[in-house]
Formats: C-alpha cells, structure tokens, sequence
C-alpha cells in the first residue's frame, strides 16, 4: 500500500469547509485504501504491485509507532531507505497528521522513503512519539554499486596478436592499448539514504600466462615495439619462448592477460579499496628459425 500525501486545492479546501464537519477533517476510509484528507493535506492510499499488509515502500507499515529510518528488502536487489525531517511548521491542532495527540505531545514527520534501485521515493507524514534514528547505509556496498556499475573488462591486448607468427629466441613484447573500461581509469558513483560513495578503479597489474609453462607479470601496459629494438627485450613485458607451439593444440600457445583492477573509494565518512579481476584469452604460434643449405 502507498501513501502519497497531496496538497489541496483553495478550491478543494473550500468544498471541505463548506460541508458540515465536527472537527478540523472528515475520513473517508475505504476497505482497499483510500483518501485521509485533513485541513491541508490528503493522503492517497493506492495498492502497489508486490507489497501487502498496508506496507508503504519501505517505512513504518502502521503510522504511529515510533519507528526510525528503516531497511528492508523487497526481492533481494533492492533496500528501502527511509529518512525523516521535522515537519515545519507543525500541522494544526484536530490535523489527522497528530494520530488523535495534541501538538507538542511529540512531533509530525516528513518521511521519505527511497528504494535505492528504482529511484521510487515515497512521502508522507508520520506521528513519532521520539525523534527517530536516521537510516544509515554501508559506503562500503554503495561503492561496490558503483564499481558493478562501471564496464570494467579483460586487457585488451595489443601484442602479441593471434594473427602472427613469432620464433623462438625472438623476444616477444608484450603491451596493452589503454581505454576507460580495459585499463582505467574508471570512476563511478553510487548513492543511497543522503549518502554518496566515489570510486575510481585502475589497473595495477597485469599476469600474463604465456602457454608453455611460464608466467610474466607486468605492472604496467607494457612498452609498444619498435623496429630499431629487433633482438631486444622489452624494456617493461616481454617474454622469450625457448621451444615451438607444434605439440600445443591446433599449433599454438594458449595466452592469457589477467589484470587486477585496484579501486579506491571514498564517501559518507569513510574510505576503502576494492579488487577485481578479469581476463582475455587469446592463441599464439610460436616457430623456428629454418636453416636452408
């Protein structure tokens, strides 16, 4: 059940006055809902698609308890977050907004909550005896948010290429072109609950697996070659295949870049970093050297 407090009209509120009332606001209930009208305000009652019990998205289920900022879970991917602001000014004495108490036997609340996935934000005004906590939220989930948010991928590898042909003794270099989603960096943000969570994700290294038993790690993209540097190795990431890739499978070398994304973050207070991780596969022919006589 939503509740959705709305103003009335100079007109509306007219019509109200002009009808014969025993206090400050008629009730017009219904059994599915309805509209709670007081002098200033009415609050709109309407069923909502998979909530039950009179539940309004996230708050307290029955108005005037004394409940605080609230998190509960919908369908597992969602948490409602609910914050409260002191209504100013207070309604007027008879206001169906004080529950049946009096002004200053505790206070009238703005609540709103937020389903954090979705964006539906729901007002309305509560009575609490007490000042109620406000809700708190994690940074640190609202920073895993935000980096499942950004496309991080594997390395997207610019040397050795699948189509060509390397020799034994030969260095290979090995180099990485760098763009936001394959080497960083990367920033996203993710917010909830009046929180606000920074990330920035880069890459801090990358493993490469060469197929024939041996592994170099790079801890940068690597250095592109160049053609005065023929016999030399690679000043950043390279490797020297020492036999062919004809007993490999369909004759080549199995190759895999693994980078480690490393992603600091920062907000509501607090600071952290997060690690991920993702691959690219690829196949490389290694050969040797024919003697002709």
């Amino acid at each position: 059940m939503l509740t959705r407090c709305v103003p009335l009209s100079l007109l509306s509120i007219l019509v109200v006055l002009s009808a014969p009332v025993s206090s400050h606001a008629e009730v017009n209930h219904k059994a599915d809902g309805g509209t709670h009208c007081g002098l200033y305000t009415c609050e709109v009652e309407v069923d909502a698609p998979g909530q039950a019990g009179g539940q309004g998205g996230g708050g307290n289920g029955t108005r005037g308890t004394n409940g605080g900022g609230s998190s509960g879970h919908d369908d597992g991917t969602s948490v409602n977050v609910c914050t409260y602001r002191v209504a100013d000014p207070q309604p007027p004495a008879g206001s169906l907004d004080w529950e049946g108490h009096a002004p200053g036997d505790g206070a009238v609340y703005e609540q709103r909550c937020t389903r954090d996935r979705g964006g539906l934000t729901i007002i309305r005004m509560v009575w609490l005896a007490d000042p109620p906590p406000q809700a708190t939220v994690d940074p640190a989930i609202l920073a895993q948010r935000a980096v499942d948010s950004m496309t991080l991928r594997g390395p997207d590898i610019a040397s050795p290429r699948a189509s060509g042909r390397y020799t034994v003794g030969v260095p290979v270099w090995m180099w990485v072109n760098q763009s936001a989603t394959t080497y960083g960096p990367n920033t996203a943000s993710a917010s909830a609950g009046g929180i606000t969570v920074t990330a920035t994700a880069n890459v801090s290294k990358i493993v490469w697996t060469m197929g024939d038993g041996s592994a170099v790690t790079c801890n940068g993209p690597g250095t592109p070659y160049v053609s005065s540097q023929e016999m030399a190795q690679s000043p950043t990431c390279g490797h020297l295949y020492s036999k062919t890739s004809a007993g490999a499978q369909r004759g080549k070398f199995p190759v895999t870049a693994t980078s480690t994304w490393t992603i600091n973050w920062q907000g509501g207070g607090q600071a952290g970093q997060l690690t991920e991780v993702r691959q690219t596969n690829m196949q490389v022919a290694v050969g040797e050297v024919q003697v002709v006589r």
